[in-house]
């Protein structure tokens, strides 16, 4: 099946470490899906929750669709996510005796279907973000020195 990426979440992998990642379905009204197409959605602050035996995304901002009026909703609505028992289950499992995380990650369309891409990581601390931004800049380093004497 085809996928065409709508929108990412900048900070899931700067703020995270991504363990696993799992593909879910959500529950969208017809003037989101309008707005999803033109692109305006941000995952920036948005994080997935479980309760009650369901999932839940929250903080991600759909903006309203212009042509929309009165079937517009409110743009940082919970919105429910479509997964299996046993995934839900799972997740609940990792969430409370790991102390994980769903951070979303991305979102986009599968065929005619919007999923988004849920991660499962554990928060970075500040001493860990400041030694991945060290690491990347030395290689940068080492691969413009590279890139230099062999020219």
């Amino acid at each position: 099946m085809n996928t065409k990426l709508i929108a990412k979440n900048p900070t899931a992998y700067h703020n995270y470490n991504i363990e696993d990642k799992i593909e879910a379905g959500i529950v969208l009204t017809g003037t989101e899906i309008k707005s999803i197409r033109n692109g305006k959605v941000n995952l920036k602050d948005s994080y997935a929750i479980i309760k009650n035996g369901e999932a839940f995304v929250m903080g991600m901002h759909i903006s309203p669709y212009e042509h929309g009026n009165i079937f517009n909703k409110d743009p940082l609505r919970t919105r429910k996510l479509l997964l299996n028992k046993r995934e839900i289950n799972k997740l609940t499992g990792l969430v409370k005796l790991k102390g994980l995380t769903l951070v979303p990650i991305s979102l986009y369309f599968k065929g005619s279907f919007v999923k988004l891409e849920l991660g499962i990581g554990k928060g970075k601390k500040l001493f860990d973000k400041r030694e991945e931004i060290a690491k990347k800049e030395a290689n940068l380093r080492i691969q413009k020195e590279l890139k230099s004497r062999n020219m």
